[in-house]
């Protein structure tokens, strides 16, 4: 019995991840544009564009507006060790700015710096009441579109892997490095513990969702890829929780690891 061709969509799609695999189109290296694919193949620019689309699913490809697509910058997922990543050896290794450029420079990445929103303004109901504040109370937001690269001579290489609001009570951290772009040597964490709210308990929720139309433009994937939401809060050894963080990621590129001990039977 003969077996069905693969489609138009699939075949093409399959060459070009050959070619991504192969190391024709090495990690962070431009994609043929829509219209030069289009051209090459003799295809309608849509069916150019779904191309695109299904390496973007599997997390082969990214789209910059404007520029462009090109191959992720590692073939691979990253791993975030729930279980270590906060430690102050950890989040500071390499002189590391936090968990999340530590964990970078462990798999050859460059973490690419991009501005911090930071902001004094009323936090969500959720994160107003786990910090125990009045509904017209503000605290201290920290948003940032979080990038993983390869270059360090070019400031606009790499991609969003990460978008991430950390809150701030104002008592706990107004004034201090928390408000400013950099946060120094082991990050946000670090700083609260010179501060006296040195943080002995996290305790984070995941669940998979699609992303908002905001969040797929963001991390430049499609709106029907998946993304882990990561809530994390994180207290002091007397229970106040000083940090509230959601991460949004996108499922395909991220892989979460824990270990623990249990007790003797």
């Amino acid at each position: 019995m003969a077996t069905k061709e693969p489609g138009k969509i699939e075949r093409i799609a399959a060459d070009l991840r050959a070619k991504i695999e192969s190391g024709k189109y090495p990690p962070g290296g431009k994609l043929p544009s829509v219209s030069e694919l289009q051209a090459a193949e003799g295809i309608a620019f849509q069916t150019a564009r779904d191309v695109f689309r299904v390496l973007e699913r599997e997390g082969l490809a990214f789209t910059r507006q404007g520029k462009g697509s090109f191959v992720t910058p590692f073939l691979g997922k990253i791993t975030r060790d729930g279980t270590g990543r906060y430690q102050p050896s950890a989040r500071s290794e390499g002189g590391a700015r936090g968990a999340f450029e530590a964990e970078l420079n462990r798999l050859g990445l460059i973490y690419k710096p991009s501005p911090t929103e930071i902001d004094r303004v009323r936090p969500p109901q959720d994160v107003a009441a786990a910090f125990g504040l009045h509904h017209s109370a503000k605290a201290i937001s920290r948003y940032r579109a979080m990038r993983a690269g390869r270059d360090t001579a070019d400031p606009d290489e790499g991609f969003v892997v990460q978008l991430a609001t950390s809150w701030f009570p104002v008592d706990v951290a107004g004034g201090t490095s928390i408000e400013k772009q950099d946060t120094g040597p082991g990050g946000s964490k670090s700083r609260l513990a010179e501060l006296g709210y040195a943080q002995k308990r996290i305790r984070e929720s995941i669940e998979v969702r699609f992303p908002t139309p905001a969040e797929a433009e963001a991390l430049s994937i499609p709106d029907d890829r998946q993304v882990y939401e990561l809530v994390h809060h994180a207290s002091t050894a007397e229970g106040r929780i000083v940090e509230v963080a959601v991460h949004v990621m996108p499922a395909n590129i991220w892989r979460f690891s824990y270990t623990w001990e249990l007790d003797a039977e």
